[in-house]
């Protein structure tokens, strides 16, 4: 994990080989050098299409599965466990073509993470992605819930 977590070039090439990504047809197109900023795309192919031709709603979900939990990951480092507690997802309007979706992670998202997690605790944000197709329409919102905590020794 440190490996892929060292260089974000080295994240891209992992996250765009990885089979749950790679089937789903799901590309990584773009990752800020810091971690602090993804972009990820989707094509509508084979093995992604629904019964009525449009993008699979769990692809969908998929295109936005492990951004978040990932790249807070790889700016934490070693003393936090991230995981993904909980999500939804509300959709707005088939998927056609090609669709993508941003991640950012904002100043005040680390300094929030840092101030609830000072004394051990558990903290649960929320983030919300929205899934564009190429005019810029929603197709889908995903909330997210994240699980964040130092780890024990470094509580």
């Amino acid at each position: 994990m440190k490996l892929m977590f060292s260089k974000a070039w080295l994240f891209k090439i992992f996250i765009n080989i990885w089979p749950p990504m790679f089937f789903s047809r799901i590309k990584l197109v773009h990752i800020s050098p810091d971690f602090r900023e993804a972009r990820a795309e989707m094509k509508l192919g084979l093995l992604n299409r629904n019964g009525v031709g449009t993008l699979f709603g769990g692809a969908l979900f998929s295109l936005t599965d492990p951004f978040y939990m990932m790249l807070l990951m790889a700016r934490l480092g070693d003393e936090y466990l991230i995981w993904d507690k909980s999500a939804d997802i509300d959709f707005v309007k088939p998927g056609k073509g090609k669709v993508s979706a941003e991640f950012i992670i904002t100043d005040q998202m680390l300094a929030d993470i840092d101030k609830h997690t000072a004394n051990g605790d558990k903290y649960l944000p929320e983030v919300t992605t929205y899934i564009k197709d190429e005019t810029g329409e929603v197709v889908a919102k995903v909330n997210r819930t994240l699980y964040i905590r130092r780890k024990k020794r470094f509580r």
